[in-house]
């Protein structure tokens, strides 16, 4: 008889941010997060983004509790760093109910819809016009 496989809970938030999205799934656990297969400090070096990951864990006060594994795919690094703010923020809140005051106080449910405006045909950016000359 083969041996029953261990069931875990796992909680998963989706995050967006400008051109990026991230899937995270959150498990019970010691508090390592890992990134695209690498941890955290060497997918994003900058201790500011970091930061940024780290915000909602120690808002609710649930860092080293779960073992946390986002795919982030699409934009920069800073794009990247908030997407994933946000999808922990979703999966915390599907962890317990109770955190949704403190995250949604700190404005870290609300998806951040500023997106890159487009150029516009006879400008050279998305409003910079060209340079006038009276003569």
């Amino acid at each position: 008889m083969p041996a029953k496989k261990k069931s875990t809970v796992t909680y998963i938030g989706t995050g967006r941010r400008k051109k990026s999205t991230a899937r995270v799934f959150m498990t019970p656990g010691t508090g390592v997060i890992t990134v695209n297969g690498k941890t955290l400090e060497e997918y994003l070096p900058q201790a500011t983004l970091r930061m940024i990951v780290n915000s909602p864990l120690v808002l609710t006060e649930t860092a080293g509790q779960f073992d946390i594994k986002i795919n982030v795919m699409g934009g920069g690094y800073t794009g990247q760093a908030g997407a994933m703010r946000h999808g922990i923020s979703r999966a915390l809140l599907e962890a317990s109910a109770d955190y949704r005051a403190a995250l949604k106080k700190a404005g870290f449910l609300t998806r951040d819809s500023r997106e890159k405006e487009r150029k516009k045909y006879g400008l050279k950016g998305a409003r910079r016009a060209p340079q006038f000359s009276k003569r």
